[in-house]
Formats: C-alpha cells, structure tokens, sequence
C-alpha cells in the first residue's frame, strides 16, 4: 500500500470517527432513554462495525461524547471571548453548557455508572468547568461589565438550577428566557 492510500484510509477513519461523535451526541441530547449503538450507527449512516471500530464499547462512545463536550466548553470560553465582548460570550457560554446538560440526557444511565467506577473524573470535570466560567467573568469584571462579587460556583449553581426546571430542548423558550433574567443580574451597576 502506498503511503497517500494509507494517508487516505487514515483521513476516513478520523472523518467516520468525527462523525459517529457527531452525530450521538445529536442523538443522546434529543433521546428520552439511552438509545441503542445500533440506533447511532444507523443515524450516522454506517454500519454497527464501524461504530464497533471507533468505541467498541457504549462506555467508550459515552466517554468520548463526555470529554468532547467538556473541551468544547472549556475551549469555547476563550474562543467566545475572541469574537464578542465578555457578557456576550458569557450568554453565549451559557447555551453551550446548556446543549451539554442535554447530551446527558440519552447517556445518563451509563455515564453515572461510570462516574461511580472512576472511569470518568467527575471532580476533574467539575474543575475544569469552574475554570472556564472564572476565565469568562474575570473577562467580564476586568471590562467592568460584569459583577465582582460573582462567583464561578455562583454561576454554576444558577446554570444547573435553570436546566433542571427548564432542560434545553424542552423548554427552549423558557430556559432562554431564564437565562437573560440571569445575565441582567450579572451585569455590573454602571
């Protein structure tokens, strides 16, 4: 085999890999119960061994929607902060932990039995989130739009109160309206 056909077969793989992460994280955050690997496979358009090649077991596949949304959320807060100002971005970061909250929803199952078994760190989850609200309201405090006495686990504690009385998708409108009620009250007095 040449070396651009192994190039190629590589780049597939990533893409079918890419596109399995893809498309069961749509399906864990609109599924109800955790669906079927057959279920995902099928929705993205491949067979069940090919899902089998990437995340050979549903533990995998959970484990590796769970660490793509927690960098897409630790990520996001600095790219957010490159393209709108900080409580823009803020808002923005809001939504994003929002569609995270949803993904859980078709995982839930299996994602607190791995929880239980140390197989996810969820304190480390938990450290890495705080992190990226910090770095969105140090922004915010530092352009003076956003309040001091503010914390990182303030804001958790509302963004987690706000999805369990209005989940993301459910209540779209509502959790959207709760969450600029939340946003008015993190702007600094001017």
């Amino acid at each position: 085999m040449r070396t651009s056909d192994t190039q190629e077969l590589r780049a597939d793989a990533t893409r079918n890999r890419a596109q399995l992460l893809d498309v069961a994280t749509r399906v864990f955050a609109s599924a109800d119960a955790e669906p079927s690997m057959r279920a995902i496979a099928r929705e993205a358009g491949v067979g069940i061994a090919t899902l089998y090649r990437h995340f050979p077991t549903r533990e995998a596949l959970v484990d590796a929607v769970y660490r793509d949304q927690v960098t897409r959320l630790t990520a996001g807060a600095e790219e957010l902060l490159t393209q709108v100002p900080p409580p823009a971005a803020l808002r923005r970061w809001m939504d994003l932990f929002g569609n995270w909250i949803a993904t859980k929803n078709g995982m839930l199952g299996t994602l607190l039995a791995m929880i239980e078994s140390g197989e996810v760190a969820h304190a480390q989850t938990r450290i890495e989130l705080l992190a990226a609200i910090d770095t969105l309201l140090d922004a915010g405090r530092a352009t003076g739009e956003i309040r001091i006495d503010v914390t990182a686990e303030d804001l958790a504690a509302n963004l987690i109160g706000i999805f369990t009385v209005a989940p993301p998708h459910d209540h779209d409108d509502r959790a959207r309206r709760l969450l600029n009620i939340l946003m008015d009250g993190l702007r600094a007095a001017r």
